[in-house]
Parts: structure tokens; sequence; C-alpha cells
């Protein structure tokens, strides 16, 4: 049993609690909202904070962070790395509050003085309630990446509990008081996102303590491992930017083109958002320091073991999952939203969209092993330029489908548009890793021979979850008749899956098993 497959397990753990509890926020958001027009402004809103979470915090700077924290831990011994460390956090907390400034009074200023008609102006007021939340999350993923580098993964994992704690019990608690009409009450979920930002922070900062960091000003302008992680930063900013003005644009996209649009899509997201966090970001975050210190000793043979092993289990988890999503689409958002305001016209339309978007799975997946590799030899360029072109594809393609639906489809655009750019950008990767002259000759054996029995057996896997879906048809009124609906199908065709996997060669079902096998002593 691998550590890499034994430390992402761990994280799988934490991250499972974390990710059930944020499918039940989004239970409790769409009873609370629907998919309407202040749903579709809230979603908006929240999304724009987060995007710079993912620039900022968890995206490009960690993945130039971590190899060049790693590397001064090996090389120049503690101190000098938690003053990287500092160097970093200092230039961090500087640029994000000039960003957060800078956005309210921009927003501010277009309330005041702009001309919007209703479901822009309520976005932009909820905006600028959340906008704060930006230096909240990005600090907390900062330290996150830290504590994952230090070999700390379950712990900060758990840290997205606490966030989606705080969420829920502002759907619950505040909103009902907070006013008589939604558009009054959907700004308690908005003091919630701040709430839920500073106790994601606070909740991680012991654990920093311990591990020997000790927060003082250090200039990062004047330190030479920041020096180097700007080099490296720059093109992975241009990538990441590029990728998520990418998805601001196809939301707004969305939030014009339609009503419930940004909403029913949203949903789906969060639903693939599922097995995609609980296997692929687990793996990947895991996979980072692991690889970047392989790399760092020059153990190329282990490195491309450790893509091969990761490549493997994630596909053999996601493509079940992939198929599983489109064939029970329509129960199981129905199991999962429809009460209250969430009507069975809006879950329809997010069946659509998770029917359109669930093939893109299996390429997301490769995409974050596969991007990993590039980041952990320092190369940051290759995967960015990929990017690039596949969010250029991305964004034409939902430009060119959006119109090509009735009104009530058109979230299904953009599933179908990002299905087409994910399998590209893993496709893509893959030619530009067998390149590289530290990894030749790198071929995945491993998954190269098992692969075609994971797919036939992903697809019969499929085929008898739709079959017994079909058998229990029914009005499914009642919560028992849509449990039956969905775990019997997923129980049926996961053992199905499991066991004809296991005897067709596939070693990831023995591999993961082990997981949960206690550690011999020596």
């Amino acid at each position: 049993m691998s550590d890499l497959l034994k430390s992402s397990g761990a994280m799988a753990g934490a991250t499972l609690a974390s990710r059930l509890l944020g499918m039940v926020r989004e239970i409790c958001y769409a009873r609370f909202m629907g998919d309407g027009l202040v749903a579709g402004a809230f979603v908006l809103a929240f999304m724009i904070p987060n995007l710079f979470r993912r620039l900022l915090g968890e995206g490009a700077l960690m993945a130039a962070f971590i190899p060049v924290f790693k590397e001064q831990e090996k090389t120049a011994g503690e101190e000098a790395m938690w003053r990287t460390a500092n160097a970093l956090m200092s230039g961090l907390v500087v640029v994000l509050a000039l960003i957060v400034g800078l956005g309210l009074l921009g927003i501010t200023a277009a309330l005041e003085w702009g001309h919007f008609d209703k479901k822009i102006s309520l976005m932009l007021e909820l905006l600028r309630w959340v906008f704060p939340y930006l230096m909240l999350i990005c600090l907390a993923a900062a330290v996150m990446g830290i504590l994952n580098s230090r070999g700390h993964f379950f712990m900060p994992a758990l840290g997205a509990l606490i966030l989606n704690v705080v969420m829920i019990a502002s759907v619950l608690f505040l909103a009902p008081r907070w006013g008589v009409e939604l558009e009054d009450q959907i700004f308690a979920l908005a003091v919630g996102v701040l709430v839920a930002g500073v106790a994601q922070l606070l909740y991680q900062l012991p654990t920093l303590w311990r591990e020997g960091f000790r927060p003082q000003w250090i200039s990062p302008w004047a330190d030479d491992s920041v020096l180097t992680i700007l080099q490296r930063l720059g093109p992975g900013v241009i990538g990441v930017a590029a990728f998520q003005l990418n998805v601001l644009v196809t939301y707004c996209i969305g939030f014009f083109v339609g009503e419930h649009v940004v909403a029913s899509y949203g949903y789906a997201v969060r639903l693939l958002e599922l097995p995609q966090g609980l296997f692929a970001v687990s793996m990947a975050t895991f996979l980072l320091p692991a690889l970047s210190e392989l790399a760092a000793e020059k153990k190329f043979d282990d490195f491309r073991n450790n893509i091969d092993e990761a490549a493997r289990h994630l596909l053999f988890l996601n493509l079940p999952a992939a198929v599983l999503l489109f064939v029970l689409a329509e129960p199981i958002v129905q199991l999962l939203f429809q009460y209250g305001e969430f009507t069975a016209a809006a879950t329809e339309r997010a069946a659509w969209a998770l029917r359109c978007l669930a093939p893109a799975l299996p390429g997301y997946s490769l995409v974050l092993v596969l991007a990993r590799a590039f980041y952990a030899l320092g190369d940051i360029k290759t995967p960015v330029r990929i990017s690039i072109t596949c969010l250029g594809i991305n964004l034409v393609l939902a430009l060119v489908l959006v119109n090509q639906f009735e009104s009530g489809l058109r979230q299904g655009a953009f599933g179908i548009a990002n299905t087409i750019s994910s399998t590209l950008n893993a496709a893509l990767l893959w030619r530009a890793l067998r390149r590289k002259e530290e990894l030749a000759p790198i071929a995945l054996p491993g998954l190269r021979k098992q692969l075609p029995a994971m797919v036939v057996i992903a697809a019969l896997a499929g085929v008898i979850g739709w079959w017994v879906c079909q058998e229990l048809n029914g009005e499914m009124v009642t919560v028992a008749a849509r449990l039956e609906s969905v775990f019997l199908p997923l129980l049926g065709s996961g053992v199905l899956y499991w066991v004809l996997s296991s005897l067709a060669g596939v070693d990831s079902p023995k591999a993961i098993l082990g997981i949960f096998r206690p550690t011999k002593r020596e």
C-alpha cells in the first residue's frame, strides 16, 4: 500500500465528511431559494470571491509556492522555510487588502451611480456583502497549502466542515429572522459566508502554530524565495486567471440568457464536485508535495510510479461515478433538492445540466493529476498554455451551443462545452508530459493495461443502474421512494463494478481496501 493512496485516503475521509455536509448545505439552499432570480444572483455573487480564492489561494500561487517551500526545507532548513512562508503571507495580506478595498469601492460606485435592473442590482448588493470573504478564504487556503506541505491533510480538510456548518446555520436560523421576502432573507446567507470564512481561517491556525510557524512581517519584495515563486507564478496566474475569467464569463452568459440557467447549472456543478472533491482533489492535494519532494531528490522512477498509481485509482473511482451521475441524474436531483422552493420543473432543469456535465469528470480527474506533475518539475508554462487553449475552446463552444437549446435547457450547453474541453485538456497534457526528458520513458503501464477493463465494466454498471432505476420508476413522492430509486441502483451497480473489476485484474479495489487495514508495526 503506497503512501500516496494511504495519505490521500485519510484526506478523502475528511473530504467526504465536508462534502456530504456541503451537500446538506446545498439542499438547504435549494429548499430555501429554488433556482430562480434570487438564487442566480446569489450564486454569481458568491462565485466571484471564490474565483480569487482559486487564483491566489489554492491555484497558481500554491502550485508555485509548494515546490519552493519543500526545496527550502530540504536544502536550507526549517528557519529559512518559515521565513519564506512569512514573506509569502505578508505579501498575500497586502495584495488581498488592496483587492478587497478597490473592489468594494468599485461595487459601491456602480450601485450609487449606475442604472441596473432588479436582478443586477441584487447581485451587486450581495457581492458587496460577500466580497471581503475573498481575503479570508484566500488566507485560509494558503494556510492549508502550508500545512499540506508539512504532511497535514486530514485536519485542514476538516476546515470545510466548519464553513458548511456556519452556512447551514445562516439558512436555518438567521434567514427567517432577516426579513419576510426572499430578496431580503438572502442577505443572511451573505453574512453566513463572512462568518464561515473567519471560522475556517481561525480553525487552522493552532495546527500551523504547533508546526513551528510564528507570524512576522517579512518584506516579500526583498526575499529571494518569493522572487523565485513570482517567476514561476507569472505563467500560472495567467492560466488560472484565464480559467476563472472563463468561468465568470460562462456564468454571466447564463445569467442573461435565462432566469434559471445559473442556479440550475450551479446545482449540477455541486453534484459533480462531490466525487471530484472526494477522490480527485484529495489525491491531487497530496500528490503535489509528494511529487515535488521526489523531483527535488531526482527520484524519477518513483515520480513516474506515483503518477501512474494516482491516475489509475482516480479513473477507477470516477469512471463509474460519471456514468451513474449521467444515468441517475433526475432521481439524484429529485432526492436531494426537490423540496420547498425547488419545484419539479427545477429538477428537470438541473438534471439535464448534470447529464451534460457528468462525462467531464474523468477528464477533470486526469487534468488534476497530470498538471501536478508539471508543477512539481517547476514547469508551469506548459499546463498553462494548454489550459488557455482549452478554455478558449470551452468558451466558444458555450457561446455557440447556448442558442441551440430551448430556453429551459440552455444550461446543458455549458456542460457539453466543459466535457469536450476537459477531455481535450487531459489529452494534450499527457502528450506534453511524454516529451519531458526527466521522465523519459513514461508510459503509465498500469493505467494502459487496466483502463479498457474499467471502461467496459463502468458502462455495464451504468446499464444495470439504469435498468434497476426503470424497474423502480414511480411517482417518488415520499422520501423513502426517492431513496430507493437512487441507492438501490447505486448499490447494485457499485457491487457489480467492484466485483467484475477485481476479477478482471484491476488492482484498485485491493489497494483501496488497504486504506482501511491497520498498518503493521515493525
